[in-house]
Protein backbone atom coordinates (compact mmCIF):
# COMPACT_ATOMS: atom_id res chain seq x y z
CA UNK A 1 0.00 0.00 0.00
CA UNK A 2 1.15 3.22 -0.96
CA UNK A 3 1.51 6.26 2.04
CA UNK A 4 -0.89 8.63 -0.06
CA UNK A 5 -2.95 6.09 -1.82
CA UNK A 6 -6.55 8.44 -3.74
CA UNK A 7 -5.26 11.17 -1.44
CA UNK A 8 -5.98 14.69 -3.02
CA UNK A 9 -2.47 17.02 -2.50
CA UNK A 10 -2.62 20.87 -3.47
CA UNK A 11 1.48 22.04 -3.98
CA UNK A 12 1.82 25.09 -4.81
CA UNK A 13 5.17 26.99 -6.61
CA UNK A 14 5.52 23.33 -8.09
CA UNK A 15 6.59 23.73 -11.76
CA UNK A 16 10.29 23.64 -10.82
CA UNK A 17 12.78 22.80 -7.66
CA UNK A 18 11.43 21.48 -4.85
CA UNK A 19 7.84 22.07 -5.38
CA UNK A 20 8.62 19.90 -8.34
CA UNK A 21 10.17 17.12 -6.57
CA UNK A 22 7.08 17.52 -4.18
CA UNK A 23 4.36 17.13 -6.65
CA UNK A 24 6.22 13.85 -8.06
CA UNK A 25 7.44 12.33 -4.86
CA UNK A 26 3.04 12.55 -3.65
CA UNK A 27 2.19 11.22 -7.15
CA UNK A 28 4.69 8.35 -6.60
CA UNK A 29 3.36 7.10 -3.74
CA UNK A 30 -0.36 7.26 -4.99
CA UNK A 31 -1.50 10.53 -4.39
CA UNK A 32 -3.48 12.41 -7.31
CA UNK A 33 -2.24 15.93 -7.77
CA UNK A 34 -3.22 19.66 -8.34
CA UNK A 35 -0.42 21.92 -8.59
CA UNK A 36 0.02 25.82 -9.36
CA UNK A 37 2.57 27.74 -11.52
CA UNK A 38 2.90 31.21 -12.31
CA UNK A 39 4.88 31.59 -15.44
CA UNK A 40 6.11 28.20 -17.82
CA UNK A 41 2.98 26.52 -19.41
CA UNK A 42 5.28 24.04 -21.16
CA UNK A 43 6.99 22.96 -18.02
CA UNK A 44 3.97 23.00 -16.33
CA UNK A 45 2.49 20.86 -18.95
CA UNK A 46 5.55 18.55 -19.23
CA UNK A 47 5.00 18.14 -14.93
CA UNK A 48 1.23 17.32 -15.25
CA UNK A 49 2.45 14.55 -18.22
CA UNK A 50 5.12 13.10 -15.68
CA UNK A 51 2.46 13.09 -12.57
CA UNK A 52 -0.30 11.38 -14.89
CA UNK A 53 2.10 8.36 -15.51
CA UNK A 54 2.31 7.08 -12.51
CA UNK A 55 -1.67 6.66 -12.84
CA UNK A 56 -2.90 9.44 -10.54
CA UNK A 57 -4.83 12.38 -11.90
CA UNK A 58 -2.90 15.54 -12.42
CA UNK A 59 -3.80 19.28 -12.96
CA UNK A 60 -1.97 22.13 -13.26
CA UNK A 61 -3.64 25.66 -12.48
CA UNK A 62 -2.13 28.88 -13.54
CA UNK A 63 -2.12 30.31 -10.03
CA UNK A 64 -1.00 33.32 -7.67
CA UNK A 65 -0.94 31.93 -4.38
CA UNK A 66 -0.04 35.70 -3.37
CA UNK A 67 -3.50 36.97 -4.65
CA UNK A 68 -6.30 36.09 -2.28
CA UNK A 69 -8.99 36.29 -4.77
CA UNK A 70 -7.28 33.06 -7.04
CA UNK A 71 -6.73 30.68 -4.07
CA UNK A 72 -10.13 31.44 -3.83
CA UNK A 73 -11.16 30.42 -7.16
CA UNK A 74 -8.38 27.69 -7.50
CA UNK A 75 -9.57 25.96 -4.02
CA UNK A 76 -12.98 26.13 -5.87
CA UNK A 77 -11.73 24.31 -9.06
CA UNK A 78 -9.64 21.63 -7.20
CA UNK A 79 -12.72 20.47 -5.11
CA UNK A 80 -14.84 20.56 -8.54
CA UNK A 81 -12.47 18.29 -10.14
CA UNK A 82 -10.82 16.27 -7.28
CA UNK A 83 -13.75 16.12 -4.95
CA UNK A 84 -11.83 16.50 -1.63
CA UNK A 85 -8.70 18.24 -0.42
CA UNK A 86 -6.35 16.05 1.99
CA UNK A 87 -2.73 17.70 2.18
CA UNK A 88 -1.54 21.23 0.84
CA UNK A 89 1.56 21.95 0.50
CA UNK A 90 2.46 25.82 0.68
CA UNK A 91 5.90 26.03 -0.94
CA UNK A 92 4.88 28.64 -3.17
CA UNK A 93 8.10 31.77 -2.49
CA UNK A 94 10.63 33.99 -3.89
CA UNK A 95 13.68 35.81 -2.36
CA UNK A 96 14.59 39.69 -3.20
CA UNK A 97 17.55 39.83 -1.11
CA UNK A 98 19.33 43.26 -0.56
CA UNK A 99 20.88 45.02 2.43
CA UNK A 100 18.13 47.00 5.14
CA UNK A 101 19.54 50.28 3.41
CA UNK A 102 18.89 49.20 -0.13
CA UNK A 103 15.77 47.43 0.07
CA UNK A 104 12.69 49.43 -1.26
CA UNK A 105 8.94 48.56 0.26
CA UNK A 106 7.96 47.13 -2.96
CA UNK A 107 10.81 44.67 -2.82
CA UNK A 108 9.66 43.75 1.04
CA UNK A 109 5.75 43.53 -0.25
CA UNK A 110 6.25 41.27 -3.19
CA UNK A 111 8.23 38.39 -0.92
CA UNK A 112 5.50 39.20 2.00
CA UNK A 113 2.67 38.60 -0.18
CA UNK A 114 4.48 35.57 -2.47
CA UNK A 115 6.00 33.84 0.99
CA UNK A 116 3.99 34.70 3.71
CA UNK A 117 0.54 36.02 2.40
CA UNK A 118 0.10 33.37 0.65
CA UNK A 119 0.30 30.66 2.89
CA UNK A 120 -2.85 32.55 4.78
CA UNK A 121 -4.93 32.59 1.06
CA UNK A 122 -4.18 28.99 0.99
CA UNK A 123 -4.61 27.98 4.05
CA UNK A 124 -7.75 29.94 4.82
CA UNK A 125 -9.21 28.15 1.66
CA UNK A 126 -8.24 24.62 2.49
CA UNK A 127 -9.37 24.40 5.73
CA UNK A 128 -13.10 24.40 5.20
CA UNK A 129 -13.65 21.58 3.53
CA UNK A 130 -10.57 19.71 5.94
CA UNK A 131 -12.98 20.74 8.63
CA UNK A 132 -15.58 19.11 6.84
CA UNK A 133 -13.47 15.51 6.41
CA UNK A 134 -11.85 16.08 9.89
CA UNK A 135 -8.92 15.53 8.38
CA UNK A 136 -5.92 17.10 7.02
CA UNK A 137 -2.20 18.27 6.83
CA UNK A 138 -0.63 21.25 6.02
CA UNK A 139 2.80 22.11 5.06
CA UNK A 140 4.65 25.53 4.87
CA UNK A 141 8.01 25.72 3.83
CA UNK A 142 9.61 27.61 5.59
CA UNK A 143 13.49 27.93 5.70
CA UNK A 144 16.36 28.09 7.94
CA UNK A 145 16.77 31.90 7.15
CA UNK A 146 13.60 31.94 9.15
CA UNK A 147 15.45 30.82 12.22
CA UNK A 148 18.87 31.69 11.78
CA UNK A 149 18.51 35.56 9.76
CA UNK A 150 21.31 36.36 7.26
CA UNK A 151 22.53 39.38 6.06
CA UNK A 152 20.72 40.75 3.11
CA UNK A 153 17.60 38.85 3.67
CA UNK A 154 15.63 40.86 6.47
CA UNK A 155 12.73 39.93 4.01
CA UNK A 156 13.24 36.83 3.50
CA UNK A 157 13.85 35.99 6.96
CA UNK A 158 11.22 37.56 8.38
CA UNK A 159 8.34 35.99 5.73
CA UNK A 160 10.09 32.29 6.43
CA UNK A 161 9.97 33.13 10.39
CA UNK A 162 6.19 34.26 10.01
CA UNK A 163 5.65 30.96 8.06
CA UNK A 164 6.92 29.53 11.67
CA UNK A 165 4.75 31.21 13.73
CA UNK A 166 1.49 31.17 11.82
CA UNK A 167 1.92 27.19 11.20
CA UNK A 168 2.40 26.63 15.09
CA UNK A 169 -0.81 28.75 15.61
CA UNK A 170 -3.19 26.98 13.04
CA UNK A 171 -2.28 23.56 14.42
CA UNK A 172 -3.52 24.55 17.88
CA UNK A 173 -6.94 25.75 16.41
CA UNK A 174 -6.93 22.96 13.99
CA UNK A 175 -6.14 19.81 16.33
CA UNK A 176 -9.48 18.80 17.73
CA UNK A 177 -10.55 18.80 14.39
CA UNK A 178 -7.48 16.27 13.00
CA UNK A 179 -5.86 18.98 10.70
CA UNK A 180 -2.13 18.94 11.21
CA UNK A 181 -0.26 21.95 10.63
CA UNK A 182 3.61 21.76 10.44
CA UNK A 183 6.61 23.62 8.78
CA UNK A 184 9.71 22.21 7.04
CA UNK A 185 13.23 25.18 7.01
CA UNK A 186 15.12 23.89 4.04
CA UNK A 187 18.28 24.73 4.26
CA UNK A 188 20.95 25.16 1.46
CA UNK A 189 19.60 22.83 -1.25
CA UNK A 190 20.16 22.50 -5.52
CA UNK A 191 17.57 24.53 -6.94
CA UNK A 192 17.52 27.51 -9.53
CA UNK A 193 17.04 29.82 -6.62
CA UNK A 194 20.79 29.10 -4.99
CA UNK A 195 22.57 28.36 -7.74
CA UNK A 196 24.90 30.60 -7.42
CA UNK A 197 25.84 29.64 -4.00
CA UNK A 198 27.52 26.94 -5.71
CA UNK A 199 30.02 29.06 -7.35
CA UNK A 200 33.56 29.73 -6.83
CA UNK A 201 34.69 30.09 -2.96
CA UNK A 202 31.31 30.55 -1.85
CA UNK A 203 30.65 27.04 -1.75
CA UNK A 204 33.58 25.84 0.22
CA UNK A 205 32.49 28.32 2.86
CA UNK A 206 28.85 27.31 2.92
CA UNK A 207 29.71 23.61 2.95
CA UNK A 208 32.12 24.25 5.55
CA UNK A 209 29.67 25.08 8.05
CA UNK A 210 27.28 21.62 7.03
CA UNK A 211 28.20 19.28 9.55
CA UNK A 212 26.66 16.85 6.42
CA UNK A 213 29.25 18.42 4.07
CA UNK A 214 26.96 19.06 1.46
CA UNK A 215 24.11 21.08 -0.27
CA UNK A 216 20.75 19.17 0.10
CA UNK A 217 18.60 17.97 -3.07
CA UNK A 218 15.00 18.21 -3.41
CA UNK A 219 14.36 15.29 -3.21
CA UNK A 220 15.87 15.58 0.57
CA UNK A 221 12.64 18.13 1.16
CA UNK A 222 10.36 16.10 -0.59
CA UNK A 223 11.35 12.95 1.58
CA UNK A 224 10.00 15.54 4.71
CA UNK A 225 6.47 16.67 3.34
CA UNK A 226 5.91 12.95 2.11
CA UNK A 227 6.67 12.30 6.03
CA UNK A 228 4.08 15.17 7.26
CA UNK A 229 1.77 14.80 4.25
CA UNK A 230 1.13 10.83 5.00
CA UNK A 231 0.05 8.70 8.70
CA UNK A 232 3.35 8.06 9.99
CA UNK A 233 3.44 11.60 11.54
CA UNK A 234 -0.02 11.39 12.55
CA UNK A 235 0.68 12.33 16.15
CA UNK A 236 3.04 15.57 14.77
CA UNK A 237 1.51 19.03 14.56
CA UNK A 238 3.38 22.56 15.16
CA UNK A 239 6.47 21.60 14.23
CA UNK A 240 9.02 22.80 12.08
CA UNK A 241 11.39 20.01 10.58
CA UNK A 242 15.14 21.47 9.97
CA UNK A 243 16.24 19.58 6.77
CA UNK A 244 19.69 21.56 6.28
CA UNK A 245 21.87 19.10 7.06
CA UNK A 246 23.10 20.24 10.07
CA UNK A 247 23.36 23.74 9.67
CA UNK A 248 20.67 24.93 12.23
CA UNK A 249 21.06 22.71 15.44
Amino acid sequence: MKLLENKVAIVTGASRGIGEAIALKFAAQGAHVAFTYLSSDEKAKILEEKLQAFGVKAKAYKSNAGVYEECETLVAEVLKEFGSIDICVNNAGISKDNLLLRLSPDQWDDVMNINLKSVYNMTKQVIRPMMKAKSGSIINMSSVIGIMGNAGQSSYAASKAGIIGFSKSIAQELGSRNIRCNSVAPGFIETDMTSYLKEGEAASSYISKIPLARFGTPEDIANVCLFLASDLSSYVTGQTISACGGLCM
